[in-house]
């Protein structure tokens, strides 16, 4: 787990009574739809298409075939073609000018500072892009640490979200019980896994209508769902919680 500058102690002493936060960091922390996803779909498809010999049309099909059946293109790439994980992620993420693309705002960094418990990234991203991206925003010093998906590896198998297994190890990493945890995402497939193992679910609307991935893709729920706590669009409305 990558920490942030915050003493560990301090955040142990504040994180013995309170909540847990794990937030996602991609459409919950700041709009990727707008300045991330159409570049690093991009990228993926590139990236499969020079690996694999295919053409960009063949390339984009499996990138979103993968997706849809393992919840991460990575894993059905390791899976069938047995392609390295360290570079994919590295090339598929490198991204240049990234943060010139993000866009922050002061309410966000207040929010997050206001609200009492230790706060945590969960991301399928990997590190050094979590790390850019938190520090363009300015929200790198707001969290504890961050798990990313190098941080989701067991048994040498890759178990990114929204994998139970995975989730139950963070529960043991972090030496907090499920019903202590709050999980804000913006993908309901991870929510629904995290309830079942106790967590509560805030679902993260914001930017949803423009996100292109999931079931969620050009939709405005209304309803809750049941597997769902609560359904915010800002993170200050974290604290009415």
């Amino acid at each position: 787990m990558r920490r942030a500058a915050r003493p560990a102690k301090a955040c142990e002493r504040r994180g013995r009574a309170s909540p847990v936060w794990l937030f996602d960091l991609d459409n919950t922390l700041h709009d990727a739809s707008r300045a991330v996803f159409a570049r690093l779909d991009e990228a993926m498809t590139q990236y499969i298409a020079q690996e694999l010999g295919l053409s960009d049309r063949e390339a984009d099909h499996l990138r979103r075939e993968y997706w849809r059946r393992y919840g991460a293109t990575l894993l059905g790439l390791v899976r069938h073609h047995a392609v390295d994980a360290t570079d994919f992620l590295h090339q598929t993420h490198a991204l240049p000018g990234l943060e010139a693309a993000l866009r922050a705002h002061a309410h966000d960094k207040a929010a997050l500072r206001a609200l009492r418990g230790r706060k945590l990234v969960l991301t399928n991203a990997p590190a050094a892009y979590a790390r850019r991206v938190l520090k363009a925003l300015d929200l790198w010093r707001e969290f504890d640490g961050v798990l990313s998906i190098e941080d989701m590896r067991m048994f040498g198998q890759w178990r990114p979200k929204p994998d139970a297994r995975m989730l139950r190890g963070v529960l043991v990493r972090l030496r907090v019980p499920a019903h202590r945890c709050v999980l804000v995402e913006d993908t309901l497939a991870h929510q629904k896994s995290a309830h079942r193992l106790g967590l509560r679910t805030v679902w993260m609307q914001r930017w949803l209508r423009r996100a292109p991935h999931g079931p969620e893709v050009g939709v405005y729920v209304h309803r809750r769902p049941c597997y769902v706590h609560a359904r915010i669009r800002s993170l200050q409305k974290l604290r009415e919680l």
